[in-house]
């Protein structure tokens, strides 16, 4: 049974990173076609298609800056590229779980054994693309592909248990809710200041491919964007650049970066935005309200959960771009969590203690 697992798992791998890097690889040649330069080759677009899948699977650079060799980090990637091989690999692995036997040692044998088999083909595709100027950071790799593909091939079930728990099902829906609002925010500012979006597009002069290819880059950007405004209607905010922040309380920012969907950051410091943070209380409130006819666990589990979900997003919309002074973009992993925590706290307290206040004075009263 293993060496059929084994095999059928190290296909499925070739076939999800085939999936992802043969587009991604024609988009790259593409685009070197057009540039033209005296000094390429043709394997600079085949290296930087590799690139471009790692950085799809959200494996940080360390970069080589001209003119002067300056050393840049590149952290902070596009979420939307995650759905890539997110994909790719759910796709792959639901062959793999249809041509092994179902048994549950069997699958998650082959979970184990295509987890493993990606890392290690990510580490040598990472090695293949190493350059003295752009080079992934390899230990990054396992700790992010590792528990990544585990977590994709968990999503594969078969019919019968395609319900997930309750826990499960409260945290995507206070999620979905929250993020959804939050996306509802960023189209209006997009909407409301289209006038600077255009600037800065223009300043860039894209040409049409060029242009092809920055609109495709902003929409891969904008699940960042959604969690940046996320962040703000936390409280926190979040920094554009190093000793920068934006929140509703204050804003501190000398110039913005040259990316079009930027065009939606605030003008100015809005106060009244904090009263957005009612909108975590009440999700805290709501999360008390599904679970107070079940078991406590169930209250305390899903809490827990949205915390840990929250980090985990606040973690994955941070980094760094490139130069010393965008060491630091997007959002502040522990006081976006915080923030998070103590606002559903607070909702879940008053919807927990309030009723039963209310109660007691009532009772007073009749007396």
């Amino acid at each position: 049974m293993f060496q059929r697992v084994l095999w059928v798992s190290l296909t499925q791998v070739f076939r999800s990173i085939a999936l992802v890097l043969l587009p991604t690889a024609f988009i790259a040649l593409l685009a070197w076609a057009s540039a033209g330069s005296s000094n390429a080759n043709t394997a600079d677009p085949i290296r930087a298609a590799l690139w471009i899948w790692l950085a799809a699977h959200h494996i940080p650079f360390h970069v080589l800056l001209p003119p002067g060799g300056e050393s840049g980090l590149l952290s902070y990637l596009p979420l939307g590229a995650l759905l890539l091989p997110f994909f790719a690999i759910r796709n792959s692995f639901a062959r793999v779980s249809d041509r092994i036997d179902i048994g549950a040692r069997a699958i998650s044998l082959a979970r184990t054994l295509f987890a493993a088999l990606y890392a290690i083909a990510s580490i040598l595709i990472a090695l293949i693309s190493h350059t003295s100027s752009v080079s992934a950071i390899l230990y990054w790799i396992p700790l992010i592909i590792l528990p990544s593909v585990w977590l994709v091939t968990a999503t594969v079930r078969p019919q019968s248990r395609r319900r997930g728990s309750e826990v499960l099902i409260i945290t995507k829906k206070i999620l979905a809710t929250t993020l959804g609002i939050s996306s509802l925010i960023l189209g209006i500012a997009l909407f409301c200041q289209i006038s600077t979006v255009k600037n800065l597009t223009v300043i860039l002069q894209p040409g049409i491919l060029g242009g092809f290819l920055l609109l495709l880059l902003n929409l891969l950007y904008v699940p960042n964007a959604i969690l940046g405004t996320f962040a703000y209607l936390a409280g926190p905010g979040f920094a554009v650049g190093a000793h920068t922040l934006i929140s509703p309380w204050h804003r501190s920012i000398a110039e913005i970066p040259a990316l079009p969907f930027l065009g939606a950051l605030p003008t100015g410091r809005h106060p009244l935005w904090l009263f957005s943070l009612l909108i975590f209380v009440a999700a805290g409130a709501v999360i008390y309200n599904w679970t107070i006819s079940q078991d406590a666990r169930v209250l305390q589990r899903s809490y827990v959960a949205i915390v840990l979900a929250t980090a985990g997003l606040s973690f994955l919309g941070s980094g760094a771009l490139l130069t010393n002074a965008l060491r630091s973009v997007g959002l502040s992993t522990w006081q976006v969590t915080l923030a998070v925590a103590v606002e559903m706290g607070l909702g879940i307290a008053l919807a927990a203690f309030v009723p039963v206040g209310i109660d007691a004075v009532r009772l007073k009263l009749r007396r």
